[in-house]
């Protein structure tokens, strides 16, 4: 009777918690097997402190009731509970079993705390389930979310009979962790059949690289071999064609697809904006609507992107009224749209507007909301409300040199050399390091990495003397080297020197040297490009009439004779 009342209120907590306590008041002998249905119900609706205490009460539990109560612990995102009970576990000298480290190890990941990973890892290895597949796999991914890619690496090669859920594994792993180009070797070397979850995350890839010719080949390879090429995998293809700045190949994908979705229509707004076609994504928008495909969050994220991008400020405001007004709880405005809105009314001038809106927001600003608002003073070289955010962020954010960075060049725009000195002396002290600038390029089927003054490509004699060409050609024209762009206190001509090898030159001198007149060049940067760079790109289509494709930190840039995309608003 018990069982069949328990099977009818498996999604009732309060129904769950009566019936607990009928039993109890009862006088009934209970069973495990009752409790054990009753801890899987709590644990299915997410009550996770009630779920411990009936666990609590069972006579010695079996293994597989803890690993119960891991799965719970996992699924409901409460990893110290996990580690907790896994020292419960060894204190009671209960020996795990093959399906009890998946679920610990995942909550090892979760806690987010390294030496753990390795301490955890010890005992693994200690009980002998370091080989088994799943384990192995799990330990490859929490290395990975640690960032500790070597270790992740060195694991996962030296596993025997990979399968395909192992394969897939690292490699959709790797590609969200930011580690695209080992995802990239990974299937490279790839001794299994693969599947459509394969092709999704690859596709995924070439997309973070900007890797357009390889993203097609793997494309043609699945259909090829028959892989089932669903939605899904048509979603990231569109994804893939834009973050690669290929917004024809992705309009006529959209066009063609035989079922589009949600994803779909969110996927080509976002693109749309990012690579700075802002009326276009606004146009699509309505007729997203006119269709009736219910918008998303990720949907109206795309909209104000897109109102950012272009400065369109009251259309902006206008939209995430919509979204602050709606009953629809999946369209409350989150962290990602506030921080679009500051990032509208910064770009747009408007940053006490933009500080004003981040102290009435009502949930706790984070990192990334602040520094959008940073960014916006550095392109409007306003110090001293620089200065108040950069306090902020010392506070909330400490660990993240980009945002000091970012103080010091708004102090040295303002020829505030002793306070740049001050920064990165701060800098030297919190052993904070400053991210490395770099640019890549695609050129048959590989991707070719540049940093600045980069002499150890095979082609560097022919680089430097095509940069060394076009220098001389865009000068006849016009061109003057911008160096406010150098934020450190020398001399003019060396200012002029260090600007002439930023990674994105070297780059567009190697798309010039190699590929094919009428193919554009698609340079994709880490960080965000520099005024010089934008400058020089915009001679460059003009003199040579090759198309340009930038995509920086933040946004695409399309130079075609001499014009960008941008409009000069970024």
């Amino acid at each position: 009777m018990l069982s069949k009342l328990l099977q009818t209120s498996s999604s009732k907590p309060k129904q769950l918690k009566k019936i607990h306590a009928l039993v109890l008041t009862s006088g009934l002998s209970i069973k495990n097997s009752l409790l054990t249905q009753l801890l899987e119900n709590l644990i299915l609706v997410g009550d996770m402190y009630y779920a411990r205490k009936v666990f609590d009460e069972m006579h010695k539990p079996r293994v597989f009731l803890w690993n119960t109560l891991f799965k719970g612990y996992v699924k409901n995102k409460l990893p110290y509970e996990s580690v907790v009970l896994y020292k419960k576990m060894r204190d009671l000298d209960v020996r795990p079993d093959e399906f009890t480290y998946p679920f610990a190890v995942k909550a090892i990941s979760q806690l987010g705390v390294c030496p753990c990973g390795f301490a955890f890892h010890a005992h693994v290895v200690k009980h002998g389930f370091e080989t088994l597949g799943i384990v192995a796999t799990e330990l490859v991914m929490m290395y990975m979310k640690f960032g500790e890619l070597r270790s992740a690496q060195y694991l996962f090669e030296s596993m025997k009979g990979k399968d395909l859920v192992a394969w897939n594994a690292f490699i959709a792993v790797c590609v969200q962790t930011g580690n695209s180009a080992v995802a990239l070797e990974c299937y490279n070397k790839m001794c299994v059949q693969f599947d459509s979850f394969t092709v999704v995350s690859m596709l995924s890839a070439c997309g973070q690289l900007g890797s357009l010719e390889i993203g097609k080949e793997i494309y043609d390879r699945a259909r090829r071999e028959d892989i089932d090429c669903n939605v899904i995998v048509e979603n990231a293809r569109l994804d893939m064609f834009l973050k690669c700045g290929s917004t024809e190949d992705a309009r006529v994908l959209f066009e063609g697809m035989e079922q589009r979705n949600v994803v779909s229509w969110s996927t080509l707004i976002v693109g749309y904006a990012m690579n700075g076609d802002s009326d276009e994504a606004l146009v699509l928008f309505n007729m997203m609507q006119n269709e009736g495909i219910r918008p998303n969050y990720v949907t109206f994220l795309g909209v104000l992107s897109a109102c950012s991008h272009a400065g369109l400020v009251d259309e902006g405001k206008r939209y995430f009224s919509i979204m602050a007004r709606s009953s629809d709880k999946n369209l409350e405005p989150r962290k990602e749209h506030y921080a679009c809105m500051v990032d509208l009314l910064g770009r747009s001038g408007l940053l006490e507007e933009a500080y004003g809106f981040i102290k009435k927001m009502p949930m706790e600003p984070d990192a990334g909301i602040w520094g959008a608002l940073l960014g916006a003073c550095a392109v409007h070289r306003d110090v001293k409300m620089g200065q108040k955010v950069a306090d902020v962020l010392m506070e909330t954010a400490p660990d993240i040199g980009a945002y000091q960075v970012l103080l010091s060049n708004i102090y040295a725009a303002a020829g505030k050399w002793d306070c740049v000195d001050r920064v990165r002396s701060k800098m030297r002290k919190l052993g904070t390091k400053k991210v490395a600038a770099y640019s890549s390029v695609e050129f048959e089927g590989k991707i070719h990495f540049f940093n600045r003054g980069d002499k150890s490509h095979p082609q560097t004699k022919a680089i430097y003397e095509k940069l060394e060409e076009i220098l001389k050609k865009i000068r006849n024209m016009g061109y003057v080297p911008q160096t406010g762009s150098v934020f450190h206190d020398v001399e003019t001509e060396e200012k002029e020197c260090s600007l002439s090898h930023h990674s994105e030159k070297l780059a567009i001198a190697f798309g010039l040297i190699n590929g094919r007149g009428e193919d554009p060049i698609r340079v994709m940067k880490n960080l965000r490009t520099c005024e010089d760079c934008h400058v020089f790109a915009k001679f460059v289509s003009r003199v040579t009439s090759r198309d340009i494709i930038m995509r920086d930190k933040n946004r695409f840039h399309h130079f075609r004779n001499g014009v960008c995309s941008c409009r000069e608003f970024w």
